[in-house]
């Protein structure tokens, strides 16, 4: 074994100039050289090429490589031709060939220089090749992107299914399978279809530990997306839409906002998706436009984010579309934009399609939905989905909810009441029949089958059915429950599930985001509070900074108090013309925009017309301002002079979040009179020397003020509401 191990590090040496194997690569090219059936399930990035191109390379023969993209095969067989001596080692056969070019590539194939031939599942069906391929000495066939094959799989494909038979008729090698997505429901598709249930499975961790996570609600979408585009300025990045259309438009957009972009999708000519390719490769452009159509066969190393406009149909596809970031190990960030709309228009879709493939696409799109709102960390919701556990709760902030954790809530008492009623009803529903039944919502489904008469309904009516749709997936996630994939998610109690329900204990879960409430919140930028973005014209910053200093003198107030940085960065990347754009301005209110905004405004037309800029306001469709609910609610309420514990209360929200609203409120200028809470509970001298601070600081900063005024004599609550006393009185 020792001579094998040492020969095949010796060919990985001399063809591919690498002196180690990476994870299971070693084990599964053995398996091939031994001629076994040969299964592998391995994320983006983890190395399945090098899995069948070296054993291809050391066995008599030609490997026939079937692969779904025309876009990877030219990609791979150029990487190949260069690995060795002359270009006959690696061809492909596909609709794009002429006659002389297909007749060349058998003749290399019949020759013996051929060691990987890469074929379109449409060109293996045509009698013509089966008949030429018959007669060849054939050393394994590898099916690459096998999710293909499953129904329940993201990309679908008939042709994939007719490929066992078509195998069979050329003659019996061995079969590798391989591929980056697949849940344990399309593994066991793809053995069964491809008649390899023996064949040894080599299964990677989905764990891509160097990804972030993030979802954010869908709001000025385009704007956000420049923003975010530019404070990565310089790297490589995809934006994925779903329809075409989308993808031209967007593209303009990122252009004309000075952004190096283009446009990729199956409707362009084929010479422009491979010049857009290459452009992309070569550094030319910097970020790609795109339906899932780009991106399979794409082997750049140093994709830096990947952001969806639009939520995938399945969480198999945003896991393969994200896997194009960060290939290298390095860093790689994916933003999916996310509204509930975007869902409704993917059923929409689905209609007149037949129903099994109906119920398959609802089946998918809600364990997307279930991604999108979970409040838990979300690598552990998507390795959970792909049948692996994350031993943490927490991924050390690589995703947005660890980063900033979610509320959370004891949740003993509600998960029993969920298994109870999963076995009251016979573990015969889905999640949404369960969650309705504890609500006490009557529907058809409640009626016929009499569950209205139940015990358990309506148990859980002081809830929502939002709130028991997240305890259920947080069942599901910590094993108590079991979703039956294959009755389109029925959910069962599993033995872990009754010994909870026998033995109970505390269990924290999250409470889910709502997405939609946060898009009615016109004060919320979709990146929520994510740090200062690099993006900012620095000169006219400069500038804004000079003016806000010259207006703070004149006022005698600290800069602050006219407009935060936040503010002026997105002044300097929006360049806001009027008093309309300035309103739409992070931290510029209605009060805030008639108090000072004029002569920024004034300063930032005269600043573009002499630059001649492009802005991006120019291209974003403008948001409709509808007031939150919460921030109304809290105005009115204070005037009522009502004390901040009991908002919180009726809100079931902390105090801490109370404040930071009331911090937002005032921050965009609106004024609000909260002395009957601040004289409840802060000394009148306390009051008078944190006032006196702020008269004359130089930034606004909470741990500033206490490291000036003492941290053992102050509270970070009392110095945040002096602030906003501050501020609302001296600047709004």
């Amino acid at each position: 074994m020792l001579a094998v191990e040492s020969s095949l590090l010796d060919n990985l040496q001399k063809y591919f100039g690498f002196d180690s194997f990476k994870g299971d690569q070693e084990a599964i090219i053995n398996n091939v050289l031994e001629g076994k059936d040969t299964f592998v399930i391995m994320p983006t990035g983890g190395g399945k090429s090098m899995c069948y191109q070296l054993p291809a390379l050391m066995k008599p023969g030609t490997a026939i490589v079937i692969s779904p993209l025309i876009a990877l095969m030219k990609n791979q067989v150029d990487a190949m031709r260069n690995f060795g001596t002359e270009d006959g080692i690696a061809h492909f056969l596909n609709s794009s060939l002429n006659k002389t070019e297909i007749a060349q590539v058998k003749r290399d194939i019949t020759a013996g220089k051929t060691k990987l031939l890469y074929v379109a599942p449409e060109s293996l069906t045509k009698e013509e090749n089966v008949t030429f391929l018959k007669d060849i000495n054939i050393s394994f066939f590898a099916i690459d992107e096998a999710h293909c094959i499953s129904e329940w799989g993201h990309d679908f494909r008939p042709e994939y299914r007719r490929l066992r038979p078509i195998i069979e008729q050329i003659g019996t090698v061995p079969i590798m399978a391989l591929t980056a997505t697949a849940t344990p429901k399309v593994q066991q598709d793809i053995q069964k279809n491809l008649g390899m249930s023996e064949a040894n499975v080599f299964k990677s961790s989905f764990n891509r530990k160097n990804l972030y996570y993030e979802v954010r609600p869908k709001v000025n979408v385009i704007k956000e997306i420049i923003k975010y585009i530019k404070s990565q300025s310089g790297k490589s990045g995809i934006v994925y839409c779903l329809s075409r259309k989308k993808v031209e438009e967007i593209a303009e957009t990122l252009q004309v906002n000075g952004i190096k972009a283009m446009p990729y999708h199956a409707g362009l000519e084929a010479n422009v998706r491979a010049k857009t390719q290459d452009d992309f490769l070569m550094e030319e452009i910097d970020v790609i436009v795109a339906t899932i159509a780009f991106g399979m066969g794409i082997d750049k190393p140093d994709v830096r984010f990947v952001i969806h406009h639009d939520i995938p149909k399945s969480l198999e596809g945003y896991y393969q579309e994200t896997g194009r970031a960060g290939r290298d190990g390095g860093e790689g960030n994916c933003v999916v934009f996310y509204s509930y709309d975007d869902i409704v228009k993917l059923e929409k879709f689905m209609k007149g399609k037949p129903v099994a493939e109906q119920e398959i696409g609802k089946q998918l799109l809600i364990e997307t939905v279930g991604y999108a709102e979970t409040a838990s960390c979300r690598r552990k919701v998507l390795l959970h989905y792909f049948g692996e556990e994350f031993p943490h709760d927490n991924c050390g902030g690589k995703c947005d909810n660890c980063l900033h954790p979610k509320q959370r809530f004891e949740g003993e008492e509600s998960i029993c009441m969920v298994l109870d009623t999963v076995l009251e009803i016979k573990e015969k529903f889905k999640a949404k029949h369960v969650a309705q039944v504890l609500c006490g919502i009557s529907t058809t489904q409640t009626k016929s089958y009499k569950h209205e008469k139940l015990e358990v309904f309506g148990k859980g009516s002081e809830y929502d059915e939002k709130y028991w749709t997240a305890v259920i997936r947080q069942s599901i996630i910590n094993g108590f429950l079991l979703k039956d994939i294959e009755n389109y998610g029925l959910l069962r109690v599993s033995d872990k599930g009754k010994e909870y329900l026998e033995k109970p204990y505390s269990m924290m879960l999250t409470k889910d985001v709502d997405y939609d409430a946060i898009a009615e919140d016109d004060d919320i930028v979709a990146g929520g509070g994510g740090g200062k973005t690099a993006a900012a014209d620095e000169t006219l910053f400069a500038m804004l900074k000079d003016l806000r200093k010259k207006i703070a003198k004149q006022k005698n107030v600290p800069p602050f108090v006219v407009f935060q940085d936040p503010s002026l960065e997105d002044m300097a990347i929006q360049y806001p013309i009027t008093m309309d754009e300035m309103k739409q301005i992070v931290g510029v209110g209605q009060g805030k925009a008639l108090r000072f905004g004029k002569e920024f405004v004034d300063l930032i037309k005269k600043y573009v017309e002499e630059n001649e800029i492009d802005r991006p306001m120019d291209m974003v469709v403008k948001s409709v301002v509808n007031k939150s609910g919460l921030k109304v609610y809290l105005i009115q309420n204070i005037d009522r002079k009502i004390p901040f514990e009991d908002l919180a209360k009726a809100k079931g929200i902390s105090m801490n979040d109370v404040i930071s609203e009331i911090e937002s409120i005032v921050s965009s200028g609106t004024k609000v009179n909260i002395d009957y809470y601040i004289d409840d509970t802060i000394d009148d001298d306390k009051q008078e020397e944190v006032f006196d601070y702020f008269k004359t600081a130089e930034t606004d900063s909470v741990e500033e003020a206490l490291k000036e005024l003492g941290e053992e004599d102050y509270t970070e609550e009392e110095i945040r509401l002096m602030r906003i006393k501050f501020i609302s009185e001296m600047g709004n």
